[in-house]
């Protein structure tokens, strides 16, 4: 059996714990980006890598982050998944689930809608109105890339000159304002592991600064998730619509909070205060979807 990893560098760390653990489990794993697949309509293979005709090569695709481009690029990538799927390979985690979650403001407002707890949040175009939310989120904000993750972008502004001037570049340059209100957090934070609708793996982020990103320097240390924030994570994957995904969560006086939702998490610094290979665990359960 042949499982694809779809990933940009297939000796980063995550990627190469999953062509490990898919060698360990007696399968096959073959490695590519984007940027090798061509899709054909009318012809045969309709989508091949390297002239391989990888619709019936692989049993399953496991997704790494889908990485920058254009609106063009990142369209016809999701669409390959999206055909993939319909054709029968089983894909970690569903196109529609990346989807929603790589656009913070769509999964965001699904949550909501489900009942969870989530920051106050304004996105907007138009400067001025960017400004207004900004005053009426206290003053005190985190400015986001609408679509990024680990933290690449996010800027604290608590000056309303400069959010004025961020504001005014983002509208100059065709870009959304995503604010949300500052939450106090003691510089740390919660990351969650869901997996197959539970709990998996979890570990506690501590920063320095208010990034709790792992990647930006924060030290993960173990911790074991209250009943309430594992109910919480679970319930986030599943509004999403994600088998996979790394869910941050904060404690705050008014109890816990969704930060984000990641589809196409990393785990080396979870790893690292997990006694289990998180990795198999992940190669478990996609050769359990292939045979069902």
């Amino acid at each position: 059996m042949k499982i694809g990893i779809l990933t940009r560098n297939e000796d980063s760390w995550c990627s190469a714990q999953l062509k490990a653990s898919i060698l360990k489990h007696g399968a096959s794993p073959v490695c590519f980006d984007f940027r090798s697949m061509v899709a054909q309509i009318g012809l045969e293979p309709h989508v091949m890598v390297n002239s391989r005709d990888i619709f019936n090569e692989l049993k399953a695709v496991i997704v790494r982050p889908v990485g920058r481009g254009s609106l063009e690029e990142i369209i016809f990538r999701m669409d390959l998944l999206h055909r993939l799927a319909r054709r029968g390979t089983y894909v970690l985690n569903p196109p529609s689930a990346i989807e929603k979650s790589v656009d913070k403001y769509y999964a965001l407002t699904l949550m909501e809608e489900a009942g969870l707890p989530v920051p106050r949040t304004v996105i907007a175009e138009d400067a001025e109105a960017a400004l207004r939310g900004f005053r009426e989120l206290g003053g005190d904000v985190v400015i986001k890339p609408i679509f990024g993750s680990r933290g690449v972008g996010s800027t604290r502004v608590s000056d309303a000159d400069v959010a004025e001037r961020v504001f005014q570049a983002l509208e100059f340059n065709h870009q959304v304002a995503y604010i949300q209100e500052f939450v106090p957090h003691g510089n740390c934070d919660f990351r969650i592991f869901v997996l197959g609708g539970r709990a998996l793996a979890s570990m506690r982020r501590a920063a320095e600064n208010w990034k709790t990103n792992v990647s930006r320097g924060a030290k993960p240390e173990p911790y074991e998730p209250s009943k309430e924030v594992e109910e919480l994570s679970i319930k986030a994957s599943e509004t999403v619509g994600c088998e996979v995904a790394g869910v941050d969560v904060m404690e705050t006086e008014k109890g816990s909070l969704l930060i984000e939702l990641n589809s196409q998490p990393g785990w080396k610094g979870l790893q690292s205060v997990t006694e289990f290979n998180i990795a198999d665990e992940v190669i478990r359960h996609v050769l359990h979807k292939v045979r069902e």
